[in-house]
């Protein structure tokens, strides 16, 4: 799956104010079989979305068309739990850039970051205007410039800050993953190397 470039982000939201969402909630453990990200996707909060026949519960925010955008803004503490990637794969795989959250858990972050999605963590204050906003008006937007490292909420024109390691906000400003990033230095690892030889 390739990584997209990621600069500005503005567009409407989905709300998920739920507290605590671990990654056995993002992706329920019998999807981890799978060693491709392909359909991930599909079954992102599978639990939540579909009834145990396959049919899609209504209540739940992804079934609702009220709701669209490629953001997602959640509850506190999100993606705890088990480490697996398998949980950043089913929120790329289902179209998501971003998730908002007053806190992620570190692995989560990390494999997030590494496949595309960028992690914003903003205060509990601002999370809970998001959502009040959208509460409001379900096509409120949100603004997310990384390259100057804030999320902008359109309505109000509020804006914070936030944190992000240095070399994936490149990557990400970039479109690169790992491999990416090491090809587009290829010259400078080279002339390193023939400078090493010498001593």
């Amino acid at each position: 799956m390739p990584i997209d470039k990621f600069v500005t982000l503005q567009t409407s939201v989905v709300p998920l104010p739920i507290e605590n969402v671990d990654t056995d909630q993002i992706i329920p453990a019998r999807f981890l079989k799978a060693t491709t990200k392909e359909g991930f996707g599909d079954n992102l909060f599978c639990d939540w979305r579909y009834e145990k026949d396959g049919t899609p519960k209504a209540d739940f925010v992804l079934n609702d068309p009220t709701y669209s955008g490629p953001i997602l803004v959640a509850g506190k503490n999100f993606g705890s739990g088990s480490s697996r990637e398998h949980a950043a794969w089913a929120v790329a795989g289902y179209g998501f850039k971003a998730v908002v959250s007053s806190f992620f858990a570190d692995i989560f972050r990390g494999n997030s970051l590494n496949n595309g999605v960028l992690p914003v963590q903003v205060s509990e204050a601002f999370l809970a205007k998001i959502f009040a906003e959208v509460e409001k008006d379900p096509k409120a937007e949100v603004k997310i410039d990384l390259e100057n490292q804030t999320i902008t909420l359109i309505p109000t024109g509020e804006s914070e800050s936030f944190e992000i390691n240095g070399y994936k906000k490149k990557c990400l400003l970039n479109g690169y993953d790992d491999i990416d990033y090491l090809l587009s230095i290829k010259d400078k690892i080279q002339a390193f190397e023939k400078q090493a030889v010498k001593f």
